[in-house]
């Protein structure tokens, strides 16, 4: 049977540099952009003046977009393995902080902490609404480049590509900070483990939800 010779060049365009180039929207989405949105209990009494999430969620400098698990069932038929969907699993999402020189941030956490287990006598809040929050992380998109009149780049906010929404965050782990009279030229950083009972994905610019 002949072969149409168009199939072949449609086959070849779509193997082409410039097609991929046009599939790679925005360049790809970068791992160094995002941005995580700040959410502390009420009852810690952390006002405003204290943490400002518009300016502390910059020192956030690490975290993940969170993993989609379903767990295995595993059925045995006749000598074979029927594998089957079981219950959704959600993995701890750990955020890694700057420490900035007023422990303010790392106070908030330890403060968080406290709330749920008290360190000194193990009392605290026995209602999880009262410690559980949620918490935004933001994949961002590269700025786009906008002249003004005068051939000036214009300041432009980075836009929001995805966001993911995780609900009723509350920190099981605050990492220790290694001191060291060896360290050298080095901010001091640390971990947070953040146990989340589910998240949510959205549209960066419609704010659909996409999940």
């Amino acid at each position: 049977m002949a072969l149409d010779k168009n199939i072949f060049s449609v086959l070849n365009n779509t193997r082409s540099i410039d097609s991929f180039k046009t599939r790679l929207a925005q360049g790809g989405a970068r791992p160094n952009l995002f941005e995580v949105e700040l959410n502390f209990p009420d009852g810690l009494g952390i006002f405003d003046d204290e943490i400002k999430d518009d300016t502390h969620r910059m020192m956030i400098k690490g975290a993940q977009l969170p993993a989609s698990n379903i767990a295995e069932v595993v059925v045995p038929f006749r000598g074979r393995q029927l594998k089957v969907a079981g219950d959704r699993r959600f993995d701890p999402w750990t955020i890694t902080v700057i420490n900035d020189g007023d422990f303010k941030l790392r106070e908030a956490f330890e403060r968080w902490a406290n709330y749920i287990i008290k360190v000194s006598d193990g009392s605290g809040t026995i209602n999880p609404s009262e410690y559980f929050t949620d918490w935004t992380v933001n994949q961002l998109g590269r700025a786009s480049t906008d002249l003004n009149t005068r051939g000036e780049q214009s300041g432009a906010t980075l836009p929001v590509l995805r966001r993911y929404s995780m609900k009723g965050c509350w920190p099981s782990a605050v990492s220790g900070i290694e001191l060291s009279y060896d360290t050298q030229d080095t901010v001091e950083e640390f971990q947070v483990t953040l146990q989340v009972q589910w998240w949510e994905a959205y549209d960066g610019r419609s704010n659909d939800s996409v999940v």
